[in-house]
């Protein structure tokens, strides 16, 4: 029932931008917190970024902490993740993930508390 589509990927050299964005359709709840996952060859998936549903709060790594920006569009079936000065490290295949209500307290860039997977959308900073 509940599908994410990703798209906006594409090839980018180092300092440039990129926004990716991600549709959902049959909708988890009144209110779902969505993140952003990366998955770079050879390596394992780690957590980008990631929205609270029902607060509006925002949780990024250290990693691409004031580079990235995620926003949920309420009351739309979009949540973007615009990527600013990417660098060749932030080359990977990006998911987008969704949950239901609100997002758990040290668990907000955890896989596991996530229902919901799109198939990925490749980023690639040469």
């Amino acid at each position: 029932h509940v599908q994410l589509v990703e798209s906006g990927g594409g090839s980018v050299q180092p300092g440039g931008s990129l926004t990716l964005s991600c549709a959902v359709s049959g909708r988890p709840g009144l209110r779902y917190s969505m993140a952003w996952f990366r998955q770079a060859a050879g390596q394992e998936r780690e957590g980008v970024a990631a929205v609270d549903g029902t607060n509006g709060g925002t949780f990024y790594t250290e990693s691409e902490k004031g580079r990235f920006t995620i926003s949920q569009a309420y009351g739309k079936t979009t949540v973007s993740l615009q990527m600013n000065d990417l660098k060749p490290e932030d080359a990977a295949t990006y998911y987008c993930a969704t949950k239901s209500g609100s997002l758990w307290r040290n668990y907000e860039l955890s896989s596991s508390i996530y229902n919901y997977w799109g198939q990925g959308t490749q980023v690639t900073v040469s």
